[in-house]
């Protein structure tokens, strides 16, 4: 069993309130979690208005496949072109 987890910094530009955040982090959101069907939530910087950190999580059978569904939406969500992905970290754990 391969655990893959992906920690992502976002910038987003166009928001003036948490409101704003939370329609573009609701976009990101639901549209991660349908189409690759993986476990995805903010997780922090909270009561920042332009910035949020999202965590994603897949589980697979082998490395590969594990991450290359992260690098996937990695993709996904920077060709939403509704936030910008500033960092990223993924971590692969086999069990």
């Amino acid at each position: 069993m391969v655990i893959g987890i992906c920690h992502i910094d976002l910038f987003i530009h166009h928001s003036n309130s948490l409101k704003g955040k939370r329609k573009v982090l609701k976009t990101i959101l639901e549209r991660a979690k349908n189409r690759f069907n993986v476990s995805v939530a903010e997780i922090g910087d909270h009561d920042l208005w332009q910035r949020s950190q999202i965590g994603v999580c897949t589980i697979g059978n082998e490395n590969a496949y594990v991450n290359s569904v992260l690098d996937k939406i990695l993709n996904f969500i920077e060709s939403l072109n509704v936030a910008e992905v500033v960092n990223h970290r993924i971590e692969i754990a086999n069990f």
